[in-house]
């Protein structure tokens, strides 16, 4: 082997830590986990990560503008109870049947999640409050208004076909899966193709000097909070067409397993760096992981050790990876 070819290898490699860690872990789960390499079982992985994953992508977002969504979980339930909530209340005063009510009940859910963005950004940008502590005091404000929406219990008044959206499959592909793909594909377009991309990566690298070029930072920041928001709307009401139910225990404790994979994917914290494309290997990471250690009997108390150190070490390869990068300029 040629050292160009070598140094090339080498170079991808300390690029791509991440992927490199994940097609490893297919090949020996591929190997120790008796039906791992599947199509249902791959497909299922798909289906399994595709509530939190579709959060990511908006997660991405939003910490690659240097900021932070905790209350993404709550949203998740507060949606599928007001989609629940919404649909039952027209049907039964009778303004329209359930199967035609719960089309404005989604409507009414994403638009109450675009709303909830947009208070914590204009909170951000007008007080100066970090999001870390806006979306802390809304993940508990959103579970409790979810709980008194719904008196404590959940509410099963969604038509027969509300299913299709979370439970239903097109050909053999879960349509979870489909809405994950779609909803990766927009995100690519919109970070890698779009001037509000180039905003977002502009403002959470240096503020100020986005500021400076004539940039919005404000609107930036309000826009990506929005948009996560929306997002975990989306995600609420997938989960929720597949139990044909809405409850305020959605979603609960789902910040980690969203914030997660963005980490995974080589996102920093303090903004400005991060992909789309690396949050997608994140997810399906997480996903192969536990996928594959359920399929081992791994006991889940255990899977919540190994997931914390992943991406404690996910942290620890993005800070060499930054070291390898900074050595090469």
């Amino acid at each position: 082997m040629s050292k160009k070819r070598e140094t090339s290898i080498v170079n991808f490699m300390s690029q791509n830590m991440m992927l490199c860690i994940l097609l490893v872990m297919i090949a020996v789960f591929s190997i120790v986990a008796k039906g791992f390499l599947s199509v249902g079982n791959l497909l299922g992985i798909l289906r399994s990560v595709s509530i939190t994953g579709v959060i990511a992508f908006g997660m991405t977002m939003v910490i690659i503008c240097g900021e932070i969504d905790l209350s993404v979980g709550s949203s998740i339930g507060l949606s599928s109870v007001i989609v629940a909530k919404v649909a039952g209340s027209l049907d039964a005063a009778g303004f329209m049947p359930l199967e035609s009510s719960v089309i404005i009940a989604m409507v009414v859910a994403v638009a109450i999640g675009a709303v909830i963005g947009w208070v914590n950004g204009k909170i951000r940008t007008r007080f100066n409050i970090p999001t870390f502590i806006i979306t802390l005091a809304m993940l508990n404000g959103l579970y409790g208004l979810a709980a008194i929406l719904s008196n404590g219990f959940p509410i099963t008044t969604l038509p027969s076909w509300y299913g299709v959206i979370g439970a239903g499959v097109l050909g053999k592909i879960p349509v979870p899966a489909i809405w994950l793909v779609l909803v990766f594909g927009i995100s690519l377009v919109v970070m890698n193709y779009t001037r509000f991309g180039r905003e977002v990566y502009a403002v959470g690298g240096n503020m100020e000097a986005a500021r400076l070029s004539g940039i919005n930072v404000n609107r930036v920041k309000v826009i990506v909070l929005i948009i996560v928001q929306v997002m975990a709307a989306l995600s609420g009401i997938i989960l929720s067409s597949q139990v044909y139910s809405g409850s305020f225990s959605f979603g609960r404790g789902y910040e980690m397993d969203v914030i997660a994979p963005v980490i995974i994917g080589g996102a920093s914290l303090n903004g400005g760096l991060g992909k789309v494309t690396g949050t997608m290997i994140g997810i399906v990471f997480l996903g192969v992981l536990m996928n594959g250690m359920t399929l081992l009997g791994v006991d889940d108390y255990v899977k919540y050790v190994v997931k914390g150190l992943v991406v404690l070490v996910a942290v620890l390869v993005n800070a060499i990876q930054d070291e390898l990068a900074k050595k090469s300029q």
